[in-house]
């Protein structure tokens, strides 16, 4: 699993923000991320998780604090939307 995957993988599971390292921790721990396959298991989730906050698919709380963006959880691959989401659903938010 890519260590960004992993990541969203533990913070969608945990619902809260957690440090880099209960991340890294849980999802060692879990099996999403395997030390044999990812030979620098700290860099390559520190990078991923820079990488996640540039892109918007993790938020960056605090310093080393990360948490799953409120639609992380939704079905569909990253980057789709629904209708609700598009602003124009029964859901959307008006004025």
């Amino acid at each position: 699993m890519d260590p960004l995957d992993a990541a969203l993988a533990v913070l969608r599971e945990e619902g809260r923000p957690l440090h880099w390292t209960v991340i890294q921790d849980r999802a060692l721990r879990r099996g999403y991320l395997d030390p044999f396959a990812v030979p620098d298991v700290r860099r390559e989730l520190l990078a991923a998780l820079a990488r996640g906050a540039r892109e918007g698919r993790v938020i960056k709380v605090d310093v080393g604090v990360y948490a799953a963006p409120p639609d992380a959880g939704a079905g569909g691959p990253p980057g789709s939307r629904s209708a609700d989401d598009a602003g124009d659903g029964p859901g959307a938010r008006r004025g």
